[in-house]
């Protein structure tokens, strides 16, 4: 759930890359959401049943907050996203199927 279309072409070929497989839809079919949470509306996505990790710009203490409160299993700033994506994938998977 990236709407900047840059950044999203970005996370679909780094999770590609990682061996993910990718779907840019609602969410719904999804093992785990990427967020943005500028884009989103933050309880919407929270309510949602995958893992979920939200990104936003490091300053933006409000949404990070806010996503956290709501339910959001990880919430890092855009760089962090960007530079660890696959890790940070891994790790919140790796969680979903050990709390089964």
């Amino acid at each position: 759930m990236v709407d900047d279309l840059m950044l999203q072409s970005k996370v679909v070929e780094t999770l590609r890359s990682a061996g993910h497989e990718t779907i840019a839809d609602d969410g719904g079919d999804a093992d785990l959401i990427v967020a943005d949470l500028d884009a989103i509306e933050i309880d919407r996505v929270a309510a949602m049943g995958p893992p979920k990790l939200g990104f936003c710009q490091h300053t933006d203490t409000v949404a990070r907050r806010r996503a956290e409160r709501a339910g959001f299993d990880r919430v890092v700033p855009r760089s962090r996203m960007a530079r660890e994506l696959p890790e940070l994938v891994r790790a919140l998977l790796a969680r979903d199927r050990d709390s089964d």
